[in-house]
């Protein structure tokens, strides 16, 4: 049984505690034996499994409720411990929904969160360009109105979700005004015409991801979310509570590294004796636990803070996200190496672990954009204090 002590913290609550015991219990009957192979019928598959079990729940908020943030973190460390695909397809119901709960009129919602709770629609987040990835204000996908639509000229890519998504939250420029001020989000589905998948794209841990493009496309009025001109606000806050459930990911990610090991070290033997009863094997988990246990107080503080009304926790998620993912890396690193040929041969649960921790230091800001948005953080804080 995986360590349940960090769940006595103070960061919980026993609505905390119980929800993760269920989920715990649910995907250990319900998520063995993922196929990974057909990561587009699974990732359906999953999404109606989660929805069926009543998770995705959780991913937003409808009329009246608020995002519970440590759900959502507990939600993605336990599901991406038992299988990192059943967490991405939890995590992107709330990523590609995340706009709606923040920003979407009381119609928007009304349509389009009961099925993505249910898992009867699958969502998308389409912010990345490919000449402006972590640079957001550089977007130059347009959104040019014409009476009561709008027309979209551009191209998205690194899409998770695309090609398989219903529906999409997408940002374009709208030009309000130069630079982050000129961006608005829209709710955009793949039936419009001129709506193109331009090409599907590989990766070291297989996920549903695509080029889109969009010649034309016209959207209602409707469609924008927010206020025109909110897009990069809309973009930053949805991050801001989703940042942090990428490093409880990498958490969870670590932490079955963490137990693989244990159980490696405990049952093989050398020279008639456990591989734990050496030093240097000793030295390598406490740094693995030690990575674990500074990790999830980097996260559930974040967390509790957004959760306790904290208008941003920019500061705080970023952090988290920055030494969680990085941690997670060496954590896992150190799982290859203590499995020895095992480590490395492809089925093997830490050669899996392996691939799937190395995009989380990518996406939704890289390691050294969150090193970036902490200094400047802790630069103005210091320079308002003077």
């Amino acid at each position: 049984m995986p360590d349940q002590s960090f769940l006595t913290w103070p960061f919980f609550e026993d609505r905390h505690r119980g929800f993760a015991a269920e989920l715990d219990q649910w995907a250990a009957s319900n998520l063995s034996g993922v196929d990974h192979g057909n990561v587009d019928d699974s990732c359906r598959n999953l999404v109606r499994k989660l929805g069926d079990g009543g998770w995705l729940q959780h991913t937003s908020a409808l009329e009246n409720e608020t995002l519970d943030v440590r759900k959502l973190c507990l939600s993605r460390e336990i599901l991406a411990r038992h299988d990192g695909l059943a967490d991405f397809a939890f995590a992107m119901q709330g990523l590609g929904t995340g706009a709606l709960s923040l920003f979407g009129t009381a119609a928007q919602r009304d349509q389009w969160l009961p099925l993505t709770r249910t898992g009867q629609v699958i969502s998308a987040f389409a912010l990345t360009e490919p000449q402006s990835g972590s640079d957001v204000a550089n977007a130059s996908m347009t959104a040019t109105k014409e009476g009561d639509h709008y027309v979209l000229n551009g191209e998205k890519t690194w899409i998770s979700n695309g090609g398989i998504a219903d529906v999409y939250t997408l940002f374009a420029r709208t030009g309000e005004a130069p630079g982050a001020k000129g961006l608005s989000a829209f709710i955009v589905t793949p039936d419009l015409p001129s709506f193109e998948i331009v090409e599907r794209l590989q990766t070291l841990a297989p996920h549903p991801l695509a080029t889109l493009r969009f010649n034309n496309v016209r959207v209602p009025n409707t469609a924008v979310i927010g206020q025109p001109g909110q897009g990069f606000k809309i973009a930053m806050s949805v991050l801001d509570v989703f940042r942090s459930t990428v490093a409880a990911a990498a958490l969870g990610f670590a932490r079955r590294a963490l137990d693989e090991t244990l159980l490696r070290v405990t049952t093989r033997h050398i020279q008639n004796a456990p591989l734990c009863d050496l030093q240097m094997v000793q030295g390598h988990i406490a740094d693995m636990a030690v990575d674990v246990d500074a990790s999830a107080l980097l996260i559930y503080r974040a967390a509790w803070a957004k959760d306790s009304g904290a208008p941003r926790v920019t500061r705080e998620a970023a952090m988290a996200k920055l030494f969680s993912t990085d941690q997670a890396q060496q954590v896992i690193d150190r799982a290859v190496q203590l499995h020895g040929g095992d480590g490395v041969r492809h089925g093997s649960k830490v050669e899996e672990l392996y691939r799937d921790i190395r995009a989380l230091r990518i996406y939704e800001g890289a390691s050294d954009v969150q090193r970036v948005v902490i200094a400047r953080q802790e630069i103005g804080s210091f320079r308002e204090r003077q």
